[in-house]
């Protein structure tokens, strides 16, 4: 498993106001979901949780959310067949909201084709932070 590098820095520390988002947080490891779930809310965001793609898109389909952050390799149903999933839904405010693929095994993958899967971004594990919250800065 993945180590994972919180580098929060003074500026973020004193600047945690955040944007109030909902961002739903798709991940098997509860370690780094409930990791996640921390810093996430540190910046007062609202965070719902969902250990793979089934209960991401039982989620979506239940609630709005800003943002979604999602594992590739998770168990039921995997972050490239929800992705897909999701860019089918009818209703466009869900099918169109912005997903960031978080995943361990980047070097499998070129961005280009996490793209071509329906990702807005993609992100590395081990998770750092401070890059992970300036990358939901440009979309929430």
């Amino acid at each position: 498993m993945s180590d994972i590098i919180m580098n929060q820095s003074s500026d973020n520390n004193k600047n945690n106001e955040g944007t109030g988002k909902t961002v739903l947080v798709v991940e098997d490891s509860q370690v780094i979901q409930n990791i996640t779930k921390h810093v996430l809310e540190f910046y007062k965001h609202k965070v719902v949780t969902a250990m793979d793609g089934k209960e991401a898109l039982s989620a979506i389909e239940k609630q709005d959310f800003d943002i979604v952050l999602m594992d590739i390799a998770m168990p039921n149903m995997n972050g490239i067949e929800c992705i897909r999933r999701i860019r089918e839904m009818k209703n466009k405010n869900k099918k169109d909201m912005p997903v960031i693929a978080v995943t361990g095994n980047a070097e499998f993958y070129t961005p280009l084709e996490f793209k071509k899967a329906g990702f807005n971004e993609f992100v590395e594990k081990p998770i750092n932070f401070d890059g992970m919250s300036k990358l939901l800065k440009q979309y929430i």
